[in-house]
């Protein structure tokens, strides 16, 4: 059982290692082809959703993080922008830009060009380390995410939540004022809509 998260940052702390290890230990135990297999299913899943976008973003996923590269793959084949996560420097604001991630990202990982046009996606796909039945997530402990997605809320944009079915809690977590609530959460297993 995964305890509830308090507003101790200690806390959300402690409870971010839980589930990254969590998460690593299932992912661990997958083959290539059980994880691709999951991945194909996770794109069936979220396709009904992402063939109406006008801008799909996503993310170039890390480690055991469920990848949306295959979701992203056909969007782009139906036309729909695609974009990802990209920063000027370690401390600049986060902005989606479309195209390939091609150059390391100041914040780890890699992300589109920084000469490719910055978008303002009306779906995103949000990683995650966990996200309960309520559409509460925690996620890597940035900010990133939640500093950015609520001017795009505003504007109409739905955020999925994606990870692996296992990252669904049961118990709830109790967000910070400053989180911001997915619209939904997707995972190989199917979506759950949050109202």
């Amino acid at each position: 059982m995964v305890p509830s998260l308090t507003p101790s940052a200690a806390a959300k702390a402690d409870l971010r290692k839980q589930l990254r290890a969590r998460r690593n230990a299932f992912v661990a135990g997958l083959t290539l082809d059980q994880r691709t297999e999951l991945q194909t299913k996770l794109t069936d899943i979220i396709w009904p959703w992402a063939k109406h976008a006008s801008v799909i973003a996503g993310y170039a996923a890390r480690g055991s993080e469920i990848d949306p590269q295959m979701l992203l793959w056909h969007a782009g084949n139906a036309l729909i922008t695609t974009a990802c996560p990209a920063f000027a420097s370690a401390t600049s604001p986060m902005v989606f830009r479309s195209g390939t991630c091609a150059e390391d990202c100041p914040v780890g990982g890699v992300q589109p060009p920084h000469h490719a046009t910055v978008v303002e996606p009306d779906l995103i796909l949000v990683p995650l380390l966990a996200a309960d039945r309520h559409g509460n997530r925690i996620g890597q402990g940035g900010g990133h995410y939640d500093r950015a997605l609520p001017k795009l809320r505003d504007q109409g944009a739905k955020i999925i939540g994606i990870g692996w079915a296992m990252q669904l809690l049961d118990e709830p977590l109790v967000p910070d004022s400053w989180d911001v609530r997915l619209d939904a959460f997707a995972s190989p297993d199917g979506l759950l809509e949050f109202s």
